[in-house]
């Protein structure tokens, strides 16, 4: 049965989804589930965009083992020298230069001839064969180009030393009968394609990214692209988890087969999605809280009388059967540590110390304690590693009433330890949260976007809050958690203003109030 890789590059085209913004510890966090997802290669960033980038790859590429970890670099010299400093201590060095190959990119982006990128790539590609084993060429906009020229500069960088060749639909302006028909193209008319991987990249701007993405399989692709949940710039990429399982219940038609652990994807899903703050469609495909939901009276009776009636994924594929009560307030720090183990977690004693004080709180306040409680305690902790002193929340309380107007107070810990209290009113108790904070906080704070939800069901469910704002003009996103809405939204905000001082590296100036 024909392979096919699987190229997850979540922690690079996924992370320039607008609104996201990952830290060197989170980037770590995900690399590390999706070489437990299976993932044959993990693009892990753009080691020449920012020191904060190139330092994420270079990490990421001494952690991870099991899987390719790759990054992107334009055709220049001093990105591909800047992928190989950050790369070369991984198992399998391997890099992904890209140039636009479209006429309209070629004549309006680039601005040069078709000659001069065709040399252009000959001569990239030469250089990283100087250090890589491993490259991938990437004609962008490749959906758009024109094929017999995108035949003849494919056959040239093979003979540069390309070993793989990807075939984007940049724009995701391909119908699955042209992607289909460009990968037979370019299987039919390149010699020695067939001694190269042949990869698909869909974007989802009309909407048709899984479809070209399994045209493009049916048609000669041996590695296809995308992110988990389907997240990227504009409309995103090919949701990696529906291929998968796609590919898997379907295999009569397609006949090929991954190295993806079908039971990871739910766990895969929700951690990409809690520390992106990226929330899935309740009816997305696979991993949506619908997905399994059957509200019409003649589908329950169908599912009570064989399953199979109407539902042809279980949640169990995805590894999304249900343990309620995972563990209670009785349950001792043995047990505690024997659970993180099992679900993946390696927390040094001092992280998982706190993370069970943090446990023993939450147990004494609620009734059912459930392995998405755990998933968001464990990845807190597992992610927490600055060294940076950054705003800290001490104490929020709110007083509102329909006929009164809603004031907040706050005390918090400065980044300098000093602890101080402010009070403001606002229309509402979320608005009398954010002024209150403003008058902490050193900096100026506009709110951009916000919003809470719950994880997991019932009335003692956690509340997660995501905000999404400017701090001294940088955008940034944070979350935090907390059974309380307010509790959760007060801890989010200075969550998201700590990440930018993280970011920066640096410390701020204490307010002046």
């Amino acid at each position: 049965m024909r392979k096919i890789d699987i190229f997850d590059t979540t922690l690079r085209d996924g992370e320039q989804s607008a609104g996201i913004n990952l830290n060197t510890a989170e980037k770590i966090e995900i690399a590390r589930q999706l070489e437990r997802f299976g993932a044959t290669i993990i693009e892990s960033g753009f080691p020449a965009a920012s020191p904060g980038d190139f330092d994420a790859v270079q990490r990421i590429a001494g952690t991870v083992k099991n899987s390719i970890v790759t990054g992107l670099a334009r055709s220049v010299e001093s990105d591909i020298s800047a992928a190989w400093e950050a790369l070369k201590g991984s198992e399998q060095p391997h890099v992904h230069i890209f140039l636009a190959t479209s006429p309209i990119h070629m004549e309006h982006k680039l601005m040069k001839t078709p000659e001069q990128v065709i040399e252009t790539a000959v001569a990239s590609v030469k250089y990283a064969k100087q250090f890589f084993p491993l490259v991938q060429w990437s004609a962008e906009d490749a959906s758009r180009s024109e094929p017999e020229f995108l035949a003849r500069i494919i056959r040239e960088v093979i003979k540069a030393g390309a070993t793989t060749i990807n075939l984007p639909d940049t724009v995701g302006y391909a119908t699955p009968q042209e992607y289909g028909a460009l990968f037979r193209y370019i299987t039919e008319n390149v010699v020695g394609i067939e001694n190269v991987k042949l990869s698909a990249h869909c974007h989802n701007d009309l909407g048709m990214a899984t479809a070209n993405t399994l045209a493009a399989i049916e048609n000669g692709a041996t590695q296809i692209e995308g992110t988990i949940n389907g997240i990227g710039e504009r409309a995103g990429n090919v949701a990696l988890e529906e291929i998968a399982v796609a590919l898997h219940i379907r295999k009569q038609v397609y006949g090929v087969e991954t190295d993806i652990h079908l039971k990871e994807i739910k766990r895969t899903s929700q951690l990409v999605s809690q520390l992106t703050g990226s929330i899935i469609q309740p009816n997305k495909a696979v991993v949506g809280k619908n997905a399994f939901a059957h509200e019409s009276g003649i589908h329950q009776d169908g599912m009570l009388k064989n399953p199979l009636t109407y539902e042809i994924i279980t949640p169990e594929l995805i590894g999304d059967a249900k343990t309620e009560l995972v563990l209670g307030k009785h349950s001792g720090r043995h047990a505690f540590k024997d659970r993180a183990l099992k679900m993946g977690f390696e927390l040094s004693d001092e992280k998982l110390k706190k993370a069970f004080v943090e446990f023993k709180k939450l147990a004494d306040r609620k009734k059912v304690i459930v392995e998405d409680d755990l998933l968001v305690l464990l990845t807190d902790q597992q992610i927490n590693d600055s060294e940076i002193p950054v705003y800290k929340l001490e104490n929020v309380q709110v007083h509102y009433g329909t006929a009164n107007i809603p004031t907040a107070t706050v005390s918090a810990y400065q980044p300098n330890g000093e602890l101080v209290t402010e009070a403001a009113t606002g229309a509402g108790s979320v608005e009398a949260i954010f002024n209150t904070l403003e008058r902490i906080v050193a900096g100026e704070v506009h709110i951009l976007d916000y919003r809470v939800t719950s994880i997991g069901k019932g009335r003692d469910a956690l509340g997660e809050a995501v905000i999404n704002m400017t701090y001294d003009g940088e955008t940034v996103t944070g979350r935090d958690v907390a059974q309380d809405v307010l509790e959760a939204t007060a801890k989010a905000y200075l969550n998201t203003v700590n990440r930018q001082l993280v970011k920066a590296g640096q410390k701020v100036k204490v307010a002046v109030v």
